[in-house]
């Protein structure tokens, strides 16, 4: 009997305790589910985050007095931020590593750095530019950049706080220097570290102060051989018309294979070769747009990648336009070629003619210059554009058309270069295609003397700028491409000696060399989540599609359309009212995220009116450059390799690095 008794107890117990274990288990998936971050001021889908700062600790509830979850959190990791307490007079953040409800714990307030904006600083390349100093306060930098000799100034403070570094000599009192770019490498740009941008101050017309903190986020390896090897590419227009240069090409490339074998360099310099043409939809005897003619191929296989070339013809039909699929030839080679074994990289582009741009309806790229240039320099590939202005390209007036393209497509940060853009003279052809083949055996000398320099152990040495009224196009770009050699070589020491940015709490540097003021020292990076960047190309997307649409039927609902495609994909339909003269940023389609960053966006400030007002001619040119980001950002999503966790587990929030430049 009281056997029976207490199993029934037993019974109910049990149910009683499945039962409330059952409620609390709903109770947490449904605050879970509710479980976001706290929105920045005045934000509706911008969340709190912070940045630790080294000797933070996470806690398993808010006080000193609670178990330590994590202690000593490596510095500079990002958390997003759950809630605020003040314990005992201190306040208290509760964060986690994601937008997702992961929970990390408590960290104390003072002890992280508040991050509103997702900006971050990259180096720029070391070509002309001097080490970037990083000051501990804004009136340390802004007294050396008011001196009558900031270059003066800031080169004193380098060399003492190199002395101090080595243990030459003791700091002097109230010395401003916290930190200094390394001087004999460089950090590279292909290693990902964290720059986060804090506050920004112009003092001065041009020249931008930033309050900035950097950390290296983990280890990273060069990969492949570790020796440094070149890789030359050559992307060459292969109508009708360039017969006599791809002629030269194999002469240029004999001589360069003599010169690397007698320096015994044959397992260090390789040459790849890409053909372009232009639509065969349009014109289906072109036989190709682009084609691979051969993956890189060094010295001891000169004689298969002579042999490519040797088979290397010119097309048989003309094209659909003067201008060719120059663009598909570089995406081509950019993604095609093997370029993972050599650590400096040139690519070549030959042709007479313009690249066909995304309005061209038999473009196969969908991109335009600035698309193009990014994706070579995430590659670390340099572009070299020789473009030989023959008379026909005179008489349609074509030639101010690919200079304009090119020019924008090779523009470099450092203005002691510009650009690489080399026209050659073709009025008289012999001439035309003696001065090509100077230049690129010229070029490519260049970068052969940058390996033997370096597997030799020597520093190659910064030219010095261009002779004033000098009209030697050769001598100009073998000067240009020794800079790039030079910047190439500080690139490879700083990855062969895993150089990391420096590692510093918080610091002001200036945006600009401080010895040279026209030199940009940084360049500005959007940190944008797997979230973010798949909402803005869905919705840059919509604004696409109803720009077409009232383009092509004149229709006066342009506004009307996005804000109904945009309700539609929106979990808050009633966020979107169009307003009298609103823009499409205060209608707050492109996400908060964009509202405050430092750029003037054409796409965010245009109105109904404006869209109206556009001839158009301008109206395409916004649709084309909207179709040429899109793609863009596409490429961006696929780029597997270099988005960032963060050690967060949701990889909506993993990070990327996308340049200003290339936001809406």
């Amino acid at each position: 009997m009281i056997r029976r008794i207490n199993r029934r107890k037993l019974f109910f117990l049990t149910i009683v305790s499945t039962a409330y274990l059952l409620a609390i288990f709903w109770v947490d998936t449904a605050a879970s589910q509710n479980c976001k971050p706290l929105l920045l001021p005045g934000k509706k889908t911008l969340f709190q985050r912070v940045i630790t700062n080294p000797g933070a600790n996470v806690y398993v509830s808010a006080g000193k007095k609670a178990a330590i979850v994590h202690a000593s959190v490596k510095p500079f990791t990002i958390y997003y931020v759950y809630e605020r307490r003040q314990v005992e007079g201190a306040e208290w953040i509760k964060v986690g590593p994601s937008a997702s409800c992961e929970i990390s714990g408590w960290v104390e307030a003072s002890l992280v750095s508040e991050w509103r904006q997702s900006l971050s600083l990259v180096f720029t390349e070391r070509a002309g530019r001097k080490p970037v100093l990083f000051f501990k306060d804004l009136d340390s930098l802004e007294k050396v950049a008011g001196s009558p000799s900031p270059a003066d100034e800031a080169a004193k403070l380098a060399t003492q706080f190199t002395k101090i570094t080595e243990g030459q000599m003791d700091p002097p009192e109230e010395f401003p220097i916290i930190a200094m770019e390394p001087q004999q490498e460089a950090v590279s740009r292909q290693r990902f570290y964290l720059m986060p941008i804090f506050q920004t101050v112009e003092l001065f017309e041009g020249v931008k102060f930033l309050e900035a903190a950097s950390i290296d986020p983990g280890s990273w390896e060069l990969t492949g051989n570790s020796e440094l090897r070149t890789a030359v590419v050559f992307v060459i227009d292969t109508t009708i018309s360039m017969k006599p240069y791809i002629e030269r090409t194999r002469e240029a490339v004999r001589r360069i294979y003599d010169a690397i074998e007698t320096s015994g360099l044959s397992d260090k310099v390789a040459f790849g070769l890409v053909a372009f043409r232009s639509s065969v939809e349009k014109t289906p005897g072109l036989e190709y747009v682009s084609k691979v003619v051969s993956d890189l191929k060094d010295g001891r296989q000169r004689g298969a990648f002579e042999a490519a070339l040797a088979d290397t013809r010119e097309a048989e039909v003309s094209t659909h336009s003067f201008n060719e699929d120059a663009f598909a030839g570089l995406k081509t080679a950019l993604e095609a070629l093997n370029w993972k074994p050599y650590q400096s990289r040139l690519i070549f582009l030959i042709t007479d003619a313009g690249a066909i741009r995304n309005d061209d309806p038999y473009s196969t790229t969908g991109m335009n210059e600035p698309e193009i240039a990014d994706l070579a320099a995430a590659k670390g590939v340099k572009i070299f554009v020789l473009h030989i202005k023959t008379p026909l390209g005179k008489k349609i007036n074509n030639h101010s058309y690919a200079e304009a393209q090119y020019k924008a497509l090779t523009g470099q940060t450092d203005p002691s270069i510009g650009d690489l853009y080399v026209p050659v003279d073709a009025t008289k052809a012999a001439v035309g295609v003696q001065t090509f083949g100077r230049l690129v055996e010229g070029v490519a000398v260049q970068m052969v003397e940058l390996v033997r320099a370096t597997s030799a152990g020597q520093r190659l040495q910064l030219p010095g700028q261009s002779s004033s009224g000098s009209d030697d196009i050769v001598s100009e770009a073998k000067r240009k491409a020794a800079i790039l050699g030079y910047s190439m070589q500080l690139e490879y020491l700083g990855r062969r000696g895993k150089v990391q940015a420096p590692q510093l709490v918080t610091s002001w540097v200036s945006d600009m060399d401080l010895a040279q003021p026209d030199i940009p020292s940084f360049t500005v990076t959007v940190l944008l989540t797997k979230n973010q960047l798949s909402d803005l190309y869905q919705r840059l997307k919509i604004i696409l599609n109803q720009a077409q649409r009232t383009k092509r039927t004149g229709a006066k609902d342009f506004f009307q359309g996005i804000l109904s495609a945009a309700a539609q994909i929106s979990r808050d339909p009633s966020q979107f009212s169009q307003k009298p003269q609103q823009n499409l940023g205060e209608l707050g389609l492109l996400g908060e995220f964009l509202d405050d960053l430092p750029y003037r966006s054409n796409i965010m400030r245009l109105t109904e009116e404006d869209w109206y007002r556009m001839s158009v001619g301008q109206q395409q040119a916004l649709v084309d450059n909207l179709k040429s980001r899109i793609k863009r950002y596409r490429q961006y999503h696929d780029d597997v390799d270099n988005w960032i966790s963060f050690g967060a587990s949701d990889p909506g929030d993993m990070i990327y690095r996308v340049p200003l430049s290339m936001m809406p």
